[in-house]
């Protein structure tokens, strides 16, 4: 394994550091206290191929790997956890559902829209009484002829309300079977689809999440994304690829929080001295760099092996699992740097500590990546 980054994907990063910088930085608070979704700063990003990273040209996307993904979540995030996520999502879950399992037809259809951002995507899994028990969902879609009807509703979904498209994983079959579900693409302003609460949260707050709702909308056939029955299956592999972006999403929080800590132990003085030549203060960023270190390692091992075609749900549990634990820790470790500033707003910290716990929930839980990995191990 190379571990140089190339030099495609150190351009790729600093051009997003740029954007970050630029045009993210200056509203991280304010979005984040009005809950404001900045859907323009998407369009741009569309403009700049970010969110179609993994699409090929041929379907007008940048045609990147997930090396250049990888980075591109990380420096985003970096500045805000809200942004950094919802290109996530879109690249990774919705657009990246119709890439890896959408026929011919429907790929021409939509990934040229979703990867410029002219359209926003949105993926729904999760419903209230389903999180992790995805495969007991209630949400059914039923065939009447060459058309299905859809009835339930799905929560805590990124761009829930704002989504122009959304890939919609329904149940077709027997509760807790294997092939119990398909999955649809489910066009906004269709007849029937609608949005619900939007989530009042701890932290992501400038990232939109809500309910889809789901009252007897009839979409045709040509709408259904692979075989009937495949949704579920369909699922996990894009959770796989889905799990790297998030724990590419933790390390770019970790990192930021890491950066806001080193800059204040340099320059905040108690003793006559600044507070990093403490050995109470320099071990815990001792502690933080190596674990982010460690992080992108998992990263990078996973982004290899995705690459390469290889299986890696193993390998992109553990770098979700590490990396967002890491997150929270590495915030949890800056708030405490900063003592009392860090309890105020005036300082970044404590975003990111409130954003970094989405991050061990999100895409499947710290617990649920330990069941993956203890089954793989096993195998």
């Amino acid at each position: 394994m190379n571990f140089q980054q190339s030099e495609l994907t150190l351009q790729v990063a600093n051009s997003a550091r740029d954007f970050a910088d630029k045009f993210i930085r200056p509203h991280v608070m304010e979005w984040d206290e009005t809950q404001e979704f900045p859907l323009h700063i998407f369009k741009e990003l569309g403009k700049l191929g970010m969110m179609g990273v993994l699409v090929p040209e041929d379907y007008g996307g940048a045609g990147l790997g997930y090396f250049e993904y990888n980075v591109i979540i990380q420096e985003i995030a970096r500045v805000c956890g809200s942004v950094g996520l919802s290109v996530a999502a879109h690249n990774s879950l919705c657009t990246g559902h119709i890439l890896a399992f959408g026929n011919e037809t429907q790929k021409k259809k939509y990934l040229p829209k979703l990867a410029t951002c002219e359209w926003l995507g949105a993926w729904g899994l999760t419903e209230p009484n389903t999180g992790s028990d995805a495969g007991n969902m209630k949400t059914t879609a039923v065939k009447h002829g060459d058309e299905w009807v859809l009835n339930g509703t799905k929560c805590w979904i990124t761009h829930g309300k704002s989504g122009d498209v959304a890939v919609v994983i329904c149940r077709t079959g027997e509760p807790r079977t294997k092939d119990n579900s398909t999955a649809f693409i489910v066009e906004r302003g269709t007849a029937g689809f609608g949005a619900g609460k939007k989530e009042n949260k701890l932290g992501m707050r400038a990232s939109e999440t809500a309910e889809m709702i789901f009252d007897n909308c009839t979409i045709p056939d040509a709408n259904r994304i692979g075989e009937i029955g495949a949704g579920f299956k369909q699922s996990m592999k894009v959770l796989d690829g889905g799990r790297i972006s998030i724990a590419a999403l933790s390390v770019g929080i970790a990192k930021g929080a890491y950066d806001a800590s080193v800059k204040y132990a340099k320059e905040r003085q108690q003793f006559d001295q600044p507070i990093g030549n403490f050995q109470g203060i320099s071990f815990k960023l001792a502690d933080i760099a190596t674990e982010i270190t460690a992080s992108e390692l998992l990263i990078h091992q996973a982004c290899d092996l995705k690459m390469k075609g290889l299986p890696m749900t193993k390998e992109a549990a553990m770098a979700k699992y590490y990396a967002s634990e890491t997150a929270v820790k590495a915030s949890t470790e800056a708030v405490q740097i900063f003592g009392g500033n860090g309890y105020s707003k005036d300082f970044p910290v404590e975003k990111f500590y409130r954003d970094s716990k989405l991050c061990t929930i999100g895409e499947g839980t710290s617990e649920v990546q330990k069941l993956v990995i203890s089954r793989e191990v096993i195998r």
